[in-house]
């Protein structure tokens, strides 16, 4: 009998939870899945949500509207008296932020949505060349829902390791950290189409410089590590080995795929400081033009050695670039504050140690198997 009543009294613990919960009708609301920040006129915050709404029938319409208020609260508010649907903020995949805004302080922002619930810490950040309204409300020709389209194609990047990842937990992990500073996938329109350009380089919450797209490759492999991946670099001049050369050439292309990599970052010295960083690369190598002997073994370790002395100098001209803007977004810091005891480190002291730093960097470049020469 007890039994019986207990299992009543659970039922009736649900019907009662279910009953105060608050029920959202997709047809009776808006689904924001993007915002974008921008300085708005005196000192406002000029706030561009797209938002997705279904009628009873099904069929969704997007709509994509700009609002300038001093929070963005205040925006989300104005927003709402302008649609017949209540905002919700629950599918929001992307935030994105004005090149203006990103240099001026992007504190606010990530403290903001950190404290909102409703927010999910996967979501991705970028900024935009020029202003994140100019972006969004733009007619595109083949691009039905703007939102969606900036999640999936930084979600793709993203994943195919062609592109640094960024989400808000990720963001807010550097930006607390002592020893380590934030980085952003930047996009921009080209003519019809939304393509990713660069990285956004932090120190603290203003963004002090900029890396083209194609230096994601050597970011991602100091920051972390590969497990998929495809990347193409060129041999020019003395770095192209004349005996692997079937016929005479200024420069070799290589494109290699399947990349795995490991590595190692070692503070051997911590007055200057110092470190070691090794990296190992197991990859094969998909195409080579011109072509080399690929059925000689001596080929094969000439050019292994030619694209780890390419490597190195490009992962040095990286970090070297990222020095100068005291923009440690690989986390030297945090393995020196790891290393170095009663260090005290804060993001003041370790700007001015970091552009000192001396990185000595070995790359170890193994061909797992040929793929097609051409």
């Amino acid at each position: 009998m007890n039994k019986l009543k207990g299992r009543w009294m659970i039922l009736l613990s649900f019907v009662f939870l279910y009953g105060c919960a608050q029920t959202n009708i997709l047809d009776k609301v808006g689904l924001t899945t993007l915002v974008g920040y921008d300085v708005g006129t005196e000192d406002k915050i000029k706030t561009t949500a797209v938002i997705r709404e279904v009628n009873p029938e099904f069929q969704s319409n997007v709509e994509v509207l700009s609002t300038e208020n001093d929070t963005s609260k205040g925006n989300r508010m104005e927003a709402n008296r302008k649609l017949s649907k209540k905002i919700m903020v629950g599918q929001m995949r992307v935030i994105l932020f004005g090149e203006e805004l990103a240099k001026k302080d992007l504190r606010y922002y990530i403290d903001t949505n950190l404290e909102n619930a409703s927010v999910s810490n996967g979501i991705f950040m970028a900024i935009v060349e020029g202003e994140t309204e100019t972006l969004l409300k733009y007619e595109y020709q083949n691009i039905e829902d703007i939102g969606q389209h900036i999640f999936r194609l930084i979600e793709q990047n993203v994943k195919q390791e062609y592109m640094i990842s960024s989400t808000l937990h990720q963001i807010a992990h550097d930006f607390y950290s002592s020893g380590k500073e934030f980085a952003m996938p930047i996009i921009k329109r080209d003519d019809e189409l939304v393509e990713l350009s660069g990285i956004a380089l932090f120190k603290g919450s203003k963004m002090v410089s900029t890396l083209p797209a194609k230096d994601s490759f050597y970011v991602k492999i100091v920051r972390d590590t590969f497990k998929v991946g495809l990347y193409e670099t060129v041999l020019e001049n003395e770095d192209v080995p004349s005996e692997i050369l079937q016929k005479p050439a200024n420069k070799i292309t290589v494109a290699f795929d399947a990349i795995q990599s490991k590595r190692e970052m070692m503070l051997v010295d911590a007055d200057t400081p110092t470190f070691d960083l090794n990296i190992k690369i197991k990859s094969r190598v998909l195409e080579v033009y011109p072509d080399i002997n690929q059925g000689d073994p001596k080929s094969v370790a000439a050019l292994e050695k030619e694209i780890e002395k390419k490597l190195s100098k490009e992962i040095r001209r990286v970090i070297a670039h990222s020095q100068e803007v005291e923009s440690d977004i690989f986390g030297f810091g945090e393995k020196y504050r790891s290393e170095v005891r009663h260090a005290k480190l804060t993001k003041e002291k370790w700007h001015k140690i970091y552009k000192d730093m001396k990185v000595n960097v070995n790359v170890d470049f193994i061909i797992l198997r040929d793929g097609v020469f051409e």
